[in-house]
């Protein structure tokens, strides 16, 4: 299928006239257009065709993501002193070599070449190493100059057409480095499955409380403490990247990526926010630019996702035979901001009875995405449909006494008009098989989707599962005892331990183990079995066992 490129775009709470509307258009794309870096190399930098480091430059490891039938991408960035400015690179274009074979010790080489490392992208590098075989593994490795990198192991998807026995997979998200160590990353690495989709908050912009912080040594705090600048960015980004749990489970296993606020601000909308520190819009723009700029140098994302005037396209399709296929969404460029905020205010808010979050033409993902989902699902062929986006769709507000409603207005409780439409046509058009799979709130979530939330003469029409995070810290689970009483679509939920869960589909079944451990999480903290699911092909929402 043709993938659609969207043009990143504020929208308005209500429609705008169109000439209101390219104006808006104009004026945002121009802000944006001034912190493009380009895609191009600088051709007349000094070249190093051999370089000769004195220290490792592999030190933030190598990454794979992406997987196709034919082709993965694979990363890595020359940082020999990642903390330090540019890395410890000089600013030149550096030579390095990729090589891609079929056996750990290179001796059945597939796929070769070169491609220079630039300082205007950190001195990282990303390869679309094509031409492979369908539905194997491959071993990979960079060498620059004397020094060689860690080899990474990855895989292709089987071709399009192929039958498929199973597809195994991670659903992870929401790593604050400062807030526990990565436990669970450490065993992902060790699994034996297909690839890991991470649905957000990859990094943290912000250090958090220190009451929270459990990493407290120096080395354990965030560089810097709220991230503003290029520099900045890639600081925080390297010093993650520096944990050799981290690391190991890129290296083990091909990514798919997925992002929430973090990565830029808490709750951001679009091209608005920052509450925290009353930036202006201009201003945010350019900490926004900076952000994705840094993500896109740091992670295993295609060449053409490149952050330019439009954004960033993070929106994509992916497909496993014909047993499955997954939709990536972008939840944060193309959202209207958040409903019932004081004049001037972004971020999502807990609200009582705030009856603009059902207001018609309201979007989270925007009406091009939106429209892009739909036509994908409606026209699958494959078993199974899954949704990789950032949250919890399942409605999760508390009701008062007096009829009131408490929903926190960032999540899919604050788009409530749109996941109707989005359940309700999935349930009209008898689109079979769609779980949607989140991440975000800090909590393990097993639910049933409805057009109509809670009523049970609404038929179930999707299945989700939500993984908690990581590390980051969650609500009392007193609390979230209390929502799931008041939310019977809500099957499960923890707040109160970290963690991923690991899925297994096949064509009868998906079947789902949610893993963890308590909070905080500490290096020699065990994860254990928490919960077993499993959904049947054929009959929406998940069963326990």
């Amino acid at each position: 299928m043709r993938r659609l490129t969207i043009i990143a775009a504020h929208h308005e709470p209500f429609p705008l006239s169109r000439r209101a509307t390219l104006r808006e258009l104009s004026r945002w794309a121009a802000l944006l257009a001034a912190q493009r870096v380009a895609a191009a190399p600088d051709l007349s930098l000094p070249r190093q065709e051999r370089p000769h480091f004195g220290a490792d430059p592999f030190t933030l490891g190598v990454a794979s993501g992406q997987p196709r039938p034919n082709s993965v991408i694979l990363w890595t960035r020359l940082a020999p002193q990642p903390m330090a400015p540019r890395g410890g690179m000089p600013r030149a274009l550096v030579a390095l070599q990729w090589q891609v074979a079929e056996d750990e010790g290179f001796s059945r080489l597939r796929r070769s070449g070169t491609v220079w490392a630039d300082p205007a992208q950190a001195h990282s590098v990303r390869v679309h190493a094509d031409g492979l075989t369908p539905g194997r593994i491959w071993f990979y490795r960079f060498i620059a100059g004397n020094a060689v990198s860690p080899t990474g192991r990855t895989r292709t998807a089987p071709a399009e057409d192929a039958p498929v026995d199973r597809l195994r997979l991670v659903l992870a998200s929401c790593q604050h480095y400062e807030q526990g160590w990565f436990v669970a990353q450490r065993e992902i690495a060790g699994l034996d499955i297909d690839f890991v989709l991470f649905t957000g908050d990859y990094i943290y912009d912000n250090p958090c409380a220190r009451r929270l912080r459990v990493r407290s040594h120096e080395t354990g705090q965030h560089p810097s403490g709220q991230a503003f600048s290029l520099p900045q960015f890639r600081c925080r980004h390297a010093h993650y990247k520096l944990d050799p749990d981290l690391q190991a489970a890129h290296r083990a296993h091909p990514w798919i990526l997925a992002w929430d606020d973090h990565e830029v601000r808490n709750d951001y909308a679009g091209l608005r926010g920052d509450d925290d520190f009353d930036l202006p819009p201009a201003e945010f723009v350019r900490v926004r630019a900076h952000a994705y700029q840094a993500y896109f140098e740091h992670l295993p994302l295609a060449l053409d996702q490149q952050p330019g005037p439009g954004g960033m396209r993070m929106h994509d399709r992916f497909t496993w035979g014909r047993l499955a296929e997954l939709w990536t969404l972008d939840g944060r460029q193309y959202r209207d901001v958040q409903a019932c905020n004081e004049d001037g205010r972004y971020n999502g808010h807990l609200r009582w009875n705030c009856d603009a979050v059902s207001a018609p033409g309201r979007s989270l993902l925007g009406a091009a995405q939106r429209q892009w989902l739909q036509q994908g699902l409606a026209g699958s062929r494959r078993r199974w449909k899954l949704i990789g986006q950032s949250t919890q769709m399942s409605p999760w507000g508390l009701p008062a006494p007096d009829g009131r409603r408490l929903v926190f207005t960032d999540g899919w409780d604050g788009y409530a008009r749109e996941r109707a439409a989005l359940l309700g046509f999935i349930g009209k058009q008898r689109i079979d098989d769609v779980v949607v799979l989140g991440g975000d709130v800090h909590r393990h979530v097993a639910a049933q989707l409805r057009a109509r939330p809670g009523d049970p003469r609404s038929p179930v029409v999707a299945s989700e599962f939500v993984a908690t995070s990581l590390t980051s810290a969650g609500m009392p689970q007193l609390t979230m005892s209390l929502i799931r009483r008041a939310n019977p679509d809500i099957l499960h939920a923890r707040s109160d331990v970290r963690g991923y869960m690991q899925l297994e589909v096949t064509e009868r079944s998906l079947n789902c183990i949610a893993r963890a451990t308590d909070f905080p999480v500490l290096p020699h903290s065990r994860m254990r079995t928490l919960a077993r699911f499993h959904v049947e092909a054929g009959r929406p929402g998940p069963q326990v066992g």
